[in-house]
């Protein structure tokens, strides 16, 4: 109840959502010394030099998609898995992609123990997307790109979402929504946040 009182507290209102996080015990996701503090509203380091987003955020970009039971989703940087595992409860299909294979090899193996039959995790890299599976009804992206990058926006099918953190620094970072209508995209912006980047390239495989 308190977990979910923090959540209220910061903006995540959306009761899918809510009943999402909820069922997803993000204890699983941390391993080693912070394991302790995975019920704390606050970003966390994992492997790969990569951190889980503090739960309010996770909320609030879920509920910002505006998911559908029916919606195939994309998500760009596992991480942990803890996002793709909510956006599981919500959708009919989540696919996640990450460059790091050691990730996406923990993230599978905590779906499989929670029964997550509905995700797909890649090692890939995901600033091209998946083509071989679009069109996306909703895309999110964990990472921080200087713009939305245009392989994902042509992605995104008519009428979609995309949500991802945009900025051309650490320390200037904000969390943007783009909708694909007929007449091209609208954008709004909706709070400051701090994500690692979105690199593009393999890069090391780790």
């Amino acid at each position: 109840m308190q977990f979910l009182y923090a959540l209220r507290s910061k903006g995540v209102t959306d009761n899918r959502v809510l009943n999402a996080m909820e069922t997803i015990d993000r204890g699983p996701f941390i391993k080693g010394l912070f394991a302790q503090r995975a019920y704390e509203d606050m970003p966390l380091p994992i492997a790969c030099g990569q951190t889980i987003s503090q739960p309010s955020v996770v909320g609030l970009m879920t509920q910002a998609l505006e998911i559908s039971p029916r919606d195939k989703v994309l998500e760009i940087g596992t991480g942990s898995g803890y996002q793709a595992a909510i956006l599981s409860k919500l959708a009919r299909r989540v696919y996640t992609i990450d460059r790091h294979r050691r990730l996406v090899h923990d993230a599978r193996a905590i779906f499989e123990q929670m029964d997550l039959n509905n995700i797909t995790a890649i090692t890939a890299d995901g600033s091209f997307g998946l083509v071989e599976q679009a069109p996306f009804d909703r895309i999110i992206v964990t990472a921080a790109a200087e713009d939305p990058p245009s392989p994902l926006l042509a992605q995104l099918k008519e009428g979609g979402i995309m949500v991802l953190p945009v900025g051309q620094s650490d320390a200037v970072q904000h969390l943007i929504r783009v909708r694909k209508t007929a007449h091209g995209l609208e954008y709004d912006e909706m709070r400051a946040v701090r994500f690692v980047p979105l690199l593009e390239g393999l890069g090391k495989d780790t």
